[in-house]
């Protein structure tokens, strides 16, 4: 397994969630002062927002080789058994359908997102979208045959230039599993490309982080843009969005997890979550559960956890089993939906899931995945880019602490997937 990304997080200097908090803090000053006068040469907040957007454009343009990089490379560095698998994906089926049936409840019972409706224009003063309220997102279908369709793509090219996120992890998934059958016979050929593949995922990942640090600098020229627009206000509808997400993510971390653990993988909650504290504190901390990785392997050992178990888990599931960044994904595209006023019906859900799934499936753990590949859901979802435009921006200033958040979510759910493989190759071995 690669750790790429890893050493990033461990930089010297201010972490890159505190440069964030940072640039939001001075994009206020910056907008409440100049508003939108020019305050460089013949420049306002207004043109360098502009700027801002360049990042986030940027971003968007090297999350899909990332995930393509990262899914073969996934296949190709970590082995495991077929029962093994199979058991593995179904306990990640388990937890993902809960966190969705969580995420879905709290949007469809609390619409917390109509609140939005009519801000999102105000606030960025751009007009985003023409269509009428209540209708279903442009590029959405309940016809199964033509979304299938859909996915399926002409050439092996067109995803990765359409960025058509669903095609591309299918198309991933399918390269990676023929790529690991030949790995695993001995082809010579394989064995030869192996290094290159992981040298192209080290090589995107660096470029990724090298740009995610010029976040921090586009987060101040996009907040000022806002705040110049129309003033301290943006904050005020800033809250319904940290507070929703945030509670799906709570809710399925510190209620779900724990009662799994305990019922199914007889891990009490105080084990759990006081042995795997120093897990999830590194994920919040880190803001990456791909670096947390070799701190996740001890807190699992300190469990009792098989070691071929938590090395399963942890490693294949640091590339796979993204609960955190699914659930967010799932919830903050369904929140943007009902903030443009479209009516999504329970087809349309199912495509954003389906989406969010697989923006979470190959997606490394590095900090920030998230917001790096939320475009791509809102635009499987049927957004167009100006309302994608209009979006990111608005939410970038919360993003930082539901990062966190997810990063810690990521932990737990590798720990418990851990615990319920362990649990199931004991049970198997006894004949249960």
């Amino acid at each position: 397994m690669t750790t790429p990304s890893a050493s990033p997080a461990r930089r010297r200097g201010i972490p890159l969630g505190a440069q964030v908090v940072l640039g939001v803090i001075g994009g206020v000053l910056l907008g409440v002062t100049f508003r939108d006068q020019p305050w460089l040469w013949r420049y306002s907040n207004e043109d360098l927002g502009a700027v801002g957007l360049l990042v986030i454009r940027l971003l968007k343009a090297l999350a899909t080789p990332l995930i393509l990089l990262a899914v073969l490379d996934s296949f190709l560095t970590t082995a495991i058994g077929g029962r093994t698998f199979l058991r593995f994906a179904l306990i990640c089926l388990v937890n993902i359908t809960v966190a969705m049936t969580i995420g879905l409840t709290l949007l469809n019972v609390f619409q917390p997102g109509v609140a939005w409706r009519g801000h999102v224009e105000e606030l960025t003063g751009q007009v985003v979208s023409s269509v009428r309220a209540n209708a279903p997102p442009p590029g959405a279908s309940l016809d199964p045959l033509k979304n299938l369709a859909g996915y399926v793509p002409e050439s092996v090219i067109e995803p990765i230039a359409r960025n058509s996120l669903v095609s591309l992890v299918l198309l991933a998934i399918l390269c990676g599993a023929a790529m690991r059958r030949l790995k695993d016979r001995g082809s010579p050929g394989i064995l030869a490309l192996e290094p290159v593949v992981t040298s192209l995922f080290e090589t995107t990942s660096t470029m990724l982080m090298w740009v995610a640090h010029a976040v921090p600098f586009a987060v101040l020229l996009i907040v000022a843009q806002v705040v110049g627009r129309s003033g301290l206000e943006v904050f005020t509808v800033l809250w319904r969005f940290l507070a929703v997400i945030g509670a799906g993510l709570l809710l399925h971390a510190l209620v779900y997890y724990p009662l799994a653990a305990w019922l199914v993988g007889k891990r009490s909650p105080r084990q759990y979550l006081g042995v795997g504290g120093d897990a999830v504190l590194t994920g919040l901390s880190t803001n990456s559960s791909l670096a947390t990785v070799p701190v996740t392997l001890g807190c699992l050992r300190r469990m009792g956890v098989s070691e071929a178990s938590a090395r399963v888990s942890a490693c294949i599931g640091t590339n796979l089993n993204n609960d955190g960044i699914i659930l967010y994904e799932a919830m903050a595209t369904m929140f943007l939906c009902q903030a443009f006023g479209y009516d999504l019906s329970l087809g349309h859900q199912m495509t954003i899931v389906l989406a969010s799934i697989m923006a979470g499936v190959g997606i490394a753990g590095v900090p920030e995945a998230g917001l790096i590949v939320l475009p791509l859901v809102l635009g499987a979802a049927g957004l167009p880019e100006a309302s994608v435009a209009a979006a990111i921006p608005l939410i970038v200033p919360v993003d930082w602490i539901l990062a966190r958040l997810r990063s810690g979510v990521n932990v737990l759910s590798d720990m418990l997937v851990a615990i319920l493989l362990d649990r199931g190759a004991t049970a198997a071995s006894r004949g249960e």
